[in-house]
């Protein structure tokens, strides 16, 4: 790991002094590294991250943007995004990220609504498309982070205009920064809206700074260890644990160009530390499951044979024994023979793969962690901050792990997450009724519901405002239900249905390559996405797939009833919140005959 920066007393827990702490400790040690396209990267020092945060904030001032003003960036996760974003917060003022991946108007509407005072934008391209949808209304400066754009600040006049601004007032620099209190905002979130419209949470230094200080004592990475950033940055995960926490630790960041990329740079960065999204894992499961399908029986026998191994070894972890001699003994040639391939295509040689921003299925889990490589799950929300990880000797499949030091977790009644902490936020923009609503007493009510082991892991089983209460009073975790099917290659995605209904059914879309690989489907005229869908192989697998499932489900949880669409759900549709979470809602209403045609009048009166 190597040393640590200390924590910061309490007088100073702001984000610049988190990042001064980081640069006293590492110096000239390379903190950033951004791709330039050719395969060469820009570097930054911990000393020049921290120069350039404090050049931002000047450069800030000198365009009237002060303490408490808001700024909004819209950037993909890159080197410029982190420097922009903790210069802003040097400034003393508040900085709120929007999801790139929605179209220009959805990130006008966000922008408009915090009311910036400067807008920091990626390049010329996307600041054209804010243009077209507004952003000249606000009257407001814009900062281009990679390029020129005409009418437009380049990151480099403003760091110039920094400097100039300090020449002129050599103390401008220590007022600004004595005048950023814990207390203060530094964040502005916006939620994903997974269960209605998205909100805009206010986040402390203080609570930031406090959150970060839980990771010394849990998360064994430091200077040592490197890492390759790709989520949002407006999402908590990737702002708090890629960005923040990566400061605090002093942990090296390497920045994707893209997914399409990321394969290839998984194995130069070769990172020891990696945080993706349960989407990420499924593929790779997804790609490894498709090939195994297509080896011969002898090489499928060698590696179904294996995970049975390594689940056993990993059943034994988690139970606190030994695992067998046998068993030991036989996990060193499957790891060498089969494992390590699987491992090899993330780079080979992750310390710590973890998963966050969404559930992840217990199956999945158990998948990773029977090849070596577990996945350690954690939890965390906008509202919150990050709270709960699996323990990183000792992760449980499926769980989300336990409190973090300072995190208190209880449940109400009614089985919902509650959580006290000096990490949850302050509450939401302009909005108090819906702070009450969330705030009560301290605890935040998380609106999801969970349940604790003897061992004090805690398990989340679903979301309060997604249960499906079937017409005969049985409540479905749809949540749960849905994990099961992530491990099954030729499903992309699933919405179960059933609520106030006598039964359950599910809409699917399929996976067109591992479609391709079912026996019959070459035989077909044509492989568009429509054809297999409705080819008749592909509908009587996914019937395979569903009485698998529903093996393992009790009688009311069963699926009796399905349809594979013909379109992913997308966020161009609405279905889908920027981190890739359903909305129930705008299915349901996309789909509403189709979805009556699963229940005919005759069987909903059954």
């Amino acid at each position: 790991m190597g040393k640590t920066a200390p924590a910061l007393p309490e007088e100073r827990r702001t984000v610049y002094q988190l990042l001064s702490a980081a640069a006293a400790a590492w110096g000239e040690a390379k903190a950033l590294h951004q791709p330039r396209g050719d395969g060469s990267y820009q570097s930054y020092s911990w000393n020049e991250y921290r120069a350039i945060a404090e050049e931002i904030a000047l450069g800030l001032r000198s365009l009237g943007v002060g303490h408490g003003d808001i700024v909004g960036l819209a950037s993909e996760t890159r080197a410029e995004f982190y420097l922009a974003d903790v210069g802003v917060m040097t400034n003393g003022s508040i900085a709120a990220a929007v999801y790139t991946s929605l179209p220009p108007m959805e990130q006008m509407k966000t922008i408009a609504a915090c009311e910036p005072k400067a807008v920091f934008v990626e390049n010329a391209k996307a600041l054209a498309g804010l243009e077209s949808a507004g952003l000249n209304a606000l009257n407001a400066p814009r900062i281009v982070l990679s390029g020129e754009a005409q009418g437009a600040i380049t990151l480099d006049d403003l760091r110039a205009r920094g400097r100039a601004a300090a020449a002129a007032d050599p103390d401008l620099l220590g007022r600004i920064i004595s005048e950023a209190k814990p207390a203060d905002y530094c964040i502005l979130y916006l939620t994903s809206g997974a269960t209605g419209e998205p909100k805009m949470g206010l986040v402390t230094h203080r609570s930031l700074v406090v959150n970060c200080d839980m990771g010394p004592k849990v998360l064994p990475v430091g200077e040592d260890d490197c890492t390759l950033a790709f989520l949002p940055s407006a999402h908590i995960t990737q702002r708090m644990v890629m960005e923040m926490l990566m400061i605090r630790m002093g942990v090296p960041v390497w920045f994707s160009e893209g997914l399409s990329k990321m394969p290839a740079e998984l194995r130069t960065v070769r990172p020891t530390f990696f945080v993706a999204p349960p989407r990420v894992w499924e593929r790779v499961y997804a790609s490894v499951a498709n090939e195994i399908r297509k080896k011969p029986a002898a090489i499928r026998k060698l590696f179904y044979t294996g995970l049975g191994v390594g689940s056993e070894i990993n059943r034994a972890r988690q139970e606190g024994r030994e695992p067998s001699l046998l068993a030991r003994s036989s996990m060193a040639f499957f790891n060498k023979v089969v494992f390590a391939k699987i491992r090899a295509r993330l780079g080979g040689r992750m310390r710590i793969a973890a998963s966050g921003a969404a559930p992840l299925g217990k199956v999945l889990a158990e998948f990773y962690a029977s090849i070596g490589m577990p996945l350690i799950e954690g939890y965390g929300l906008t509202e919150g901050g990050v709270v709960a990880l699996n323990p990183v000797d000792r992760p449980v499949s499926g769980s989300i792990g336990v409190p973090l030091p300072g995190v208190e977790f209880r449940l109400a009644d009614d089985g919902e997450l509650l959580i006290r902490s000096e990490t949850l936020f302050s509450g939401y923009y302009k909005d108090d009724a819906a702070t009450a609503a969330v705030l009560r007493d301290g605890w935040l009510y998380t609106g999801d519901i969970a349940s604790f082991d003897e061992r004090g892991y805690v398990w989340i089983t679903g979301r309060k405002k997604e249960l499906i209460v079937s017409s005969n009073g049985k409540k479905i975790f749809p949540a749960r239900i849905e994990s099961l099917f992530k491990t099954e290659p030729l499903v992309n995605q699933i919405m179960l249905l059933g609520d106030d209904k006598p039964y359950v059914c599910a809409l699917f879309t399929i996976n067109p390559q591992a479609a391709e690989s079912i026996p019959g489907v070459a035989e077909l005229p044509s492989k568009d996405l429509e054809s297999l869908v409705n080819s008749e192989p592909v509908q009587a697998e996914m019937k395979k797939v569903v009485a698998r499932i529903n093996k393992q489900l009790a009688d009311f949880e069963q699926i009796r009833k399905f349809r594979i669409l013909e379109r992913e759900f997308s966020l161009e549709t609405g279905e889908l919140t920027p981190t890739m979470k359903l909305r129930r809602g705008k299915v349901l209403e996309h789909y509403r005959e189709l979805i009556a045609s699963l229940y005919p009048v005759r069987e909903e009166m059954a």
